[in-house]
């Protein structure tokens, strides 16, 4: 099942070009499911704002925590095999795929804008990690030797799709641009920088980097003094 909901439709303006300070007629969104009509205006459209936790319980997620904020311009399919946990923020243009295999979020977790998690292999990302914008987590490849065809429109008799689990440990942020490919496994604690390709699982408390990743240097361990005033707050 499809999350993204609504298309949106400008209405001319008749009165000639908007002078500085002035608004544009309110703009209108069509709403799929019900056929109904709203009208917003342009701060709606240019910051279309989060579905909360009341709101996403009653899409079909797995299961919704307290406290998640996932933007209404992503694109999420196969909700039923989400599940999310709590104070968890998806920001907007992110596309999450879980029609084949699961998607598991933590508690504490944050999804920048414009990544992409195919979960046809199972993701998860445990508490407290955090993907930059535009971070891939691709958990099913195809097979690019040319033994086979690669194309998501083809039959399966005709590809050879490469899929396994891949897991993001606590406390591990993935920076901007970077790829996590199937099967890998980042350790809990270790940091991923930007526009890295992660093609292998990554050791715990390391600082790692380039294409493909390798341990650039130990990571320190004093983030962990503050977790305990964060659950006491």
């Amino acid at each position: 099942m499809a999350f993204l909901i609504s298309f949106m439709v400008q209405t001319k303006t008749v009165d000639g070009p908007l002078r500085r300070g002035q608004l544009s007629r309110p703009l209108q969104t069509l709403d799929r499911r019900t056929s109904v009509c709203h009208h917003h205006s342009v701060t709606d459209l240019l910051d279309p704002g989060y579905f909360r936790s009341d709101e996403l319980r009653s899409l079909g997620f797995a299961r919704v925590g307290e406290g998640v904020a996932i933007a209404r311009n992503c694109t999420i399919v196969g909700m039923e095999n989400i599940t999310i946990g709590d104070y968890v923020r998806i920001d907007g243009f992110t596309t999450i795929v879980a029609a084949r295999g699961t998607l598991r979020i933590g508690s504490r977790v944050h999804i920048g804008s414009t990544c992409v998690l195919g979960a046809r292999g199972s993701i998860w990302l445990e508490d407290y990690s955090s993907l930059s914008h535009a971070v891939r987590i691709l958990s099913a490849i195809d097979d690019f030797s040319g033994q086979a065809m690669t194309n998501s429109t083809l039959p399966p008799e005709v590809v050879r799709v490469q899929a396994a689990p891949v897991r993001i440990g606590r406390y591990v942020p993935v920076g901007t641009g970077s790829v996590v490919l199937p099967g890998v496994e980042i350790g809990e604690g270790a940091a991923v920088t930007a526009m890295s390709v992660v093609a292998s699982s990554l050791p715990a408390w390391t600082i790692c980097g380039g294409d493909p990743a390798r341990e650039i240097r130990p990571r320190s361990k004093n983030l962990l003094q503050l977790e305990p005033a964060l659950l006491r707050g």
